[in-house]
């Protein structure tokens, strides 16, 4: 039934050659992303920012990474999956490269919108990379490994970031030029490793208003995807307020400093790893999703809440821990393993897009919600109350999914 316009070679790209390329995507993708966490500070003191405008620069980030999802997606499905993936690491690694030159705020603004749309890329068109070539019974495990390539992101940006600019001191912008380079490398290979079969009369783009219309718009909604990014947005949320906010929370309230945000900051991510894979692993065996997640869900919102109402740092510590083995990193490949089985396989990239659409409008509200609660209430634990209660109300509504058998 799949009739994409990008059928890919799968005797030159091994599955494992599509995980690793992917892998090292959400790596770059993620280490952009949390260069910008421990240096919210200097930024903030640098420009004379409140804490509302402070969470503005990722949600402007966030905004045009969003928007750009379905376009994207789309043309995954009706054209080269590896140029469009290509050209976007190649841009979005520029567009980095400036955020670290850039002398205003208007500037660095613009800048980051600009990245945004470059990642805005990747997710719609990795993923239908990945499910063509990934056998049935490494779906989910193989996700899951992809998947831990954020996990190591968020590791990288943050001690990157905690090194040069907390404790080696150099300019705020230096990461930001530091992690360009890699970033520009990651989209050439995407463009020269990935070998596309030739397209002939049967697999040549039709651009007419049938095709347009044979989009079947009823199949992205149904019950079963619907619950699903909800629950999505709530674990994107959720994980929004704790990778961003968590270091000026370390800083300005725990008053931990130098490396030690970047090492504090990193246990989530660090644990997330192990832990993703062991549970895609058991649901690749087990094939009980649902009874995972409603067991994951509620650990997370508990550990979101007690890590910031009791004011110990041991307990900070091991809420941290649970987060990290049962927040978002753990819940994407039991999320996307719902996605691909519930998905019109014609429409599977398009699928994936709105999935992602949808589940990132949380990371647009997420950090300017948070920085208008702290400058409201003078404090953060307000923040990750609310992130907790959206986690357990998508659960409610992600108890009415029912899995049935894998579509073909």
């Amino acid at each position: 039934m799949e009739n994409t316009i990008d059928p890919i070679n799968k005797r030159h790209n091994s599955w494992v050659t599509i995980i690793l390329l992917n892998f090292f995507g959400w790596i770059f993708i993620y280490a952009d992303r949390t260069i910008l966490n421990p240096v919210m500070p200097a930024i903030q003191s640098e420009f004379g920012l409140n804490h509302s405008q402070l969470g503005l620069i990722s949600s402007l980030f966030f905004l045009t990474y969003t928007i750009v999802q379905m376009p994207f997606s789309t043309l995954a499905d009706y054209f080269s999956k590896k140029w469009i993936i290509g050209l976007g690491f190649i841009f979005f690694g520029v567009m980095t490269l400036f955020s670290g030159l850039v002398t205003t705020i208007g500037l660095f603004l613009i800048t980051r919108a600009m990245v945004g749309i470059g990642e805005g890329s990747f997710y719609g068109a990795s993923y239908g990379l990945s499910s063509q070539v990934l056998p049935k019974n490494k779906l989910t495990f193989g996700t899951a490994l992809i998947n831990s390539g954020q996990a190591f992101g968020q590791i990288l940006g943050t001690l990157l970031s905690s090194i040069l600019v907390l404790q080696l001191h150099f300019h705020w912008s230096t990461p930001f030029i530091t992690i360009s380079v890699p970033t520009v490398i990651v989209g050439l290979l995407y463009i020269l490793v990935i070998r596309d079969k030739p397209f002939n009369a049967s697999t040549k783009p039709n651009h007419s208003k049938t095709a347009i219309k044979s989009i079947d718009i009823k199949a992205l909604f149904t019950r079963n995807l619907s619950c699903t990014y909800l629950m999505l947005f709530a674990s994107i949320y959720g994980q929004i307020v704790m990778i961003t906010w968590l270091p000026l929370y370390l800083i300005d309230y725990r008053h931990i400093s130098g490396t030690n945000v970047g090492w504090v900051a990193s246990i989530v991510p660090f644990i997330a790893i192990p832990s993703a894979l062991l549970f895609a692993r058991i649901n690749d065996y087990l094939k009980n999703t649902k009874t995972l997640i409603c067991i994951l869900v509620p650990l997370s919102a508990i550990s979101l809440i007690v890590g910031v109402t009791i004011n110990n740092d041991m307990v900070l510590l091991l809420s941290l821990l649970v987060y990290g083995v049962t927040g978002k990193m753990a819940l994407d490949p039991l999320l996307l393993y719902t996605i691909k089985i519930n998905a019109k396989n014609s429409q599977l990239a398009m699928t994936f897009g709105i999935y992602n659409f949808l589940g990132m409008i949380a990371s647009i509200i997420a950090p300017i919600m948070t920085g208008f609660l702290i400058d409201v209430t003078k404090g953060m634990s307000i923040s990750f109350y609310v992130a907790a209660l959206l986690l357990m109300a998508s659960l409610v509504c992600f108890n009415f999914v029912k899995y049935e058998a894998e579509r073909d």
